[in-house]
């Protein structure tokens, strides 16, 4: 390959990288790889571990309570 064939491909390489660097860091318009708050889903807990959380929270209490005597 010639001087000039791989100056180029250095070049298209150096233009593809500032591109994904200008996504990534929103200079392009664009927020990176964040979602907007507004697309979220909200997570969902079941029941059970909604109990599962709630009884280790009161064990948790119980615990500092005894303590405090």
């Amino acid at each position: 390959m010639e001087m000039k064939g791989i100056l180029a491909e250095i070049d298209a390489e150096i233009q593809k990288l500032e591109q994904v660097r200008a996504i990534l860091t929103g200079k392009d318009g664009h927020h990176g790889t964040e979602i907007p708050s507004s697309r979220r889903k909200k997570r969902q807990l079941s029941p059970e571990a909604r109990a599962r959380i709630a009884a280790a929270q009161k064990a948790r209490w119980a615990k500092m309570k005894k303590a405090n005597k």
